[in-house]
C-alpha cells in the first residue's frame, strides 16, 4: 500500500485529493496545525466524511523540525505540498506572512525530504498567478512569469526551489501550475464562493446586495475534483516534469455572476455593487491555460464544465442555508 503525505489536507484541494487517494487504496497522512485538532468541527469540516480513514499529524510550515519529524516518521511514497497562504487579496495586506509561510514552508518540506526521505516523489502546488501580467495568451510551460502579488512571487520562488532540488539532488519533484479551480468546498474569502453564497442568501432574503471589485477580470476556471487527479498523474510518470493544468476556456467574473443569479431566477444587475476597495493594487486582468502538454503527456483533461461548476456551487450553498449550516 502506497503512503501519501499531504500538507494543506484540510483545504479544498487537500480534501478532494485525500478522497481520490483513498479510492486508489493509499494510506493517507496529512499535516495540520495543532489548533485544527483542537477544533475539528469547524476547521476540519471538509474531511468529515473521511476523518476516520486518514492519519493527521500536527505540524507547521514555519517549523522545519516539525515537518522533518513528520516526514521521517511517515516515510511517504508521495508528498503533495498544497499548504500555503493562498488568498491573493490578503497577500497585499500581509506580504511578510505570505512570503514567509509560502517560501520557507516549501523550502522546509524539500529540505526535510532531502534529509529523511529522498526517494519520495514530491508535488508542489504552483499557480496561474505566477504568470500575472501575461506576456502571451494562452499560457503554457514555457511562458515567462510576471507575478503581480506577494502570493504570485512566493509561488514562483517555490517553483524554482522545486526545480532546483530536482536538478541538484535528482529528486522526483514536479510542479503543477494550476489555473483557478473551484468547488462547493472553496473558502468564503474567494470571489467564486463569495458569489455563490451571496446568491443563496439573496434568494432566501438573508442578504440584499453583493459588493465586488473588478468583474471584468477573466480566468480559466475548472473544478478542484478534476485538478487533484492531475496532481496524482504527475507523480505517476517515469520522469518528473512541470505541467500547466487548466481547461483552456476563459470566463469573466461577470459571466460567473450571470449564471449564478440566473440559476435562481434573478438578474445580477439588480444586486451587484462595484466597490473600488475590492480592486487589487496590481490587477491581473486575464489568465488562460494552454493544457496541451497535460493532455498529451498525462492523458488528463477536465470533465466538469464551467456552467455545471457554477450551478453546483450555488446549489450547495442553497442547501446549506436550508439545513441551517450558516
Amino acid at each position: 500500500m502506497k503512503k501519501a503525505l499531504i500538507t494543506g489536507i484540510s483545504g479544498q484541494d487537500g480534501s478532494y485529493l485525500s478522497e481520490f487517494l483513498l479510492e486508489k487504496n493509499y494510506e493517507v497522512h496529512g499535516v495540520i496545525r495543532r489548533v485544527a485538532l483542537e477544533d475539528e468541527t469547524h476547521r476540519l469540516w471538509r474531511l468529515r466524511r473521511i476523518r476516520d480513514k486518514i492519519k493527521l499529524h500536527s505540524g507547521s510550515l514555519e517549523s522545519f523540525p516539525s515537518l522533518a519529524k513528520i516526514i521521517n516518521k511517515v516515510q511517504p511514497d508521495e508528498i503533495y505540498h498544497l499548504a500555503a497562504q493562498s488568498y491573493v487579496a490578503n497577500s497585499f495586506e500581509d506580504e511578510f506572512s505570505t512570503l514567509n509561510t509560502n517560501i520557507n514552508g516549501t523550502h522546509y518540506m524539500l529540505a526535510s525530504m532531502k534529509e529523511f526521505s529522498p526517494k519520495s516523489k514530491f508535488y508542489f502546488a504552483g499557480s496561474s498567478e505566477m504568470f500575472g501580467k501575461t506576456v502571451e495568451t494562452p499560457q503554457n510551460e514555457n511562458t515567462k512569469f510576471y507575478p503581480r502579488s506577494a502570493y504570485g512571487i512566493s509561488k514562483v520562488t517555490g517553483f524554482e526551489l522545486t526545480r532546483n532540488y530536482r536538478e541538484a539532488y535528482n529528486f522526483f519533484a514536479s510542479t503543477g501550475i494550476l489555473f483557478n479551480h473551484e468547488s462547493p468546498r472553496r473558502g468564503f474569502e474567494f470571489v467564486t464562493r463569495k458569489i455563490s453564497l451571496a446568491v443563496a442568501k439573496i434568494k432566501n432574503k438573508l442578504q440584499k446586495e453583493l459588493s465586488l471589485g473588478n468583474i471584468q477580470a477573466k480566468r480559466d476556471w475548472g473544478h478542484a475534483k478534476d485538478y487533484v487527479e492531475a496532481m496524482w498523474l504527475m507523480l505517476q510518470q517515469s520522469v518528473p516534469a512541470d505541467h500547466v493544468i487548466g481547461t483552456g476556456e476563459q470566463h469573466s467574473v461577470e459571466e460567473f455572476l450571470k449564471i449564478s443569479f440566473e440559476h435562481v431566477g434573478l438578474n445580477y444587475k439588480d444586486y451587484v455593487k462595484i466597490d473600488k476597495k475590492f480592486f487589487r493594487p496590481a490587477e491581473v486582468e486575464t489568465l488562460l491555460a494552454d493544457p496541451t502538454n497535460a493532455k498529451n503527456k498525462l492523458g488528463w483533461k477536465p470533465k466538469i464544465k464551467f456552467e455545471s461548476l457554477v450551478k453546483e456551487m450555488v446549489e450547495s450553498d442553497l442547501k446549506n442555508i436550508k439545513d441551517n449550516i450558516y
